[in-house]
C-alpha cells in the first residue's frame, strides 16, 4: 500500500487514516487538524506496511472507512504501539459478502465492468448529494483505470486468502444512506458488537462534511 503524510507538524499524536478503495492523498488534501498529524494509507494493490512511520508518537488513532476498515484488520500492530482508538466508518469486516458487506455480484460487475464512464457512476453512488459530488470532483484521485482494476483483484484474492480477522474496534459508524456498502449488510457485519460501540449517521458513503468538516471534534478524543 502507499502511506502519505498529509499533515505532519511535529504534533506527539498521530491519526493514520485507512482509505478506500480507489483513492489516493488527493481527496483528503483539505484535512486541517491542531492536535495530530495525518497519515493516510490507500492502493491495497499490495497490503505491506510500513511500521516505522509510527515510530516517535505517544498516541495513535486509527480510522478506516469504505475498503479501508477490512485492510486495517491484516495489519499487525506492535504492542509497543499505543493505539487509543479504532474507529470504523461505512464498512465491515467481511467486505465482500452478500449479507456483510458489498454484494459479490456487485463487486464482480465493478471489477469487470470498470472504465472511466462507469468509474463517474460509482463515485457519484458514492457520495451523499449533489454538492458532495461536485467537491469530490474537484479533490478526485489521480489514478489511472487499470491500477483501480488491478486493486480490485488484489483485494478480492488476499481476501479470498486470508478471510475474516477480529479487532477490537472501539466506535463504529454506519451510514443510513450509504449505497457501496449496504446499510443492513453493514448492521449484519458488525451484529457481534455491543451496540453502545454502533452509532448510526444519516449519511452516504463519502461526504465532505463525514471527513473534512471537524475531523479532531467529530472521531477523536484529543
Amino acid at each position: 500500500m502507499q502511506q502519505e503524510f498529509i499533515i505532519k507538524q511535529g504534533s506527539a499524536n498521530l491519526i493514520v487514516f485507512f482509505a478506500g478503495w480507489g483513492m489516493d492523498a488527493n481527496p483528503f488534501k483539505d484535512f486541517i487538524l491542531e492536535n495530530h498529524d495525518l497519515l493516510i494509507c490507500y492502493d491495497y494493490r499490495t497490503l505491506d506496511f510500513n511500521h516505522a512511520l509510527l515510530k516517535g508518537y505517544n498516541k495513535i488513532n486509527i480510522i478506516a472507512w469504505s475498503m479501508g476498515v477490512w485492510v486495517a484488520t491484516q495489519i499487525e500492530f506492535s504492542d509497543e504501539i499505543n493505539i487509543d482508538q479504532r474507529i470504523a466508518i461505512n464498512g465491515t469486516p467481511n467486505p465482500i459478502d452478500d449479507v456483510l458487506g458489498i454484494p459479490l455480484a456487485i463487486y464482480n460487475g465493478t471489477k469487470e465492468g470498470l472504465s472511466e464512464a462507469s468509474l463517474k457512476k460509482f463515485q457519484k453512488r458514492m457520495c451523499t448529494n449533489s454538492d458532495d459530488y461536485k467537491y469530490f470532483q474537484s479533490v478526485q484521485p489521480q489514478r489511472d483505470i487499470e491500477s483501480l482494476k488491478d486493486e480490485l483483484i488484489a483485494i478480492q484474492n488476499e481476501y479470498n486468502r486470508r478471510g475474516k480477522k477480529t479487532l477490537n474496534w472501539n466506535l463504529i459508524y454506519i451510514g443510513t444512506e450509504d449505497r457501496i456498502f449496504p446499510f443492513n449488510n453493514q448492521k449484519n457485519g458488525w451484529s457481534d458488537y455491543n451496540d453502545s460501540s454502533i452509532s448510526i449517521i444519516n449519511e452516504g458513503h463519502y461526504s465532505k462534511e463525514l471527513f473534512i468538516s471537524n475531523l479532531e471534534k467529530r472521531w477523536i478524543n484529543s
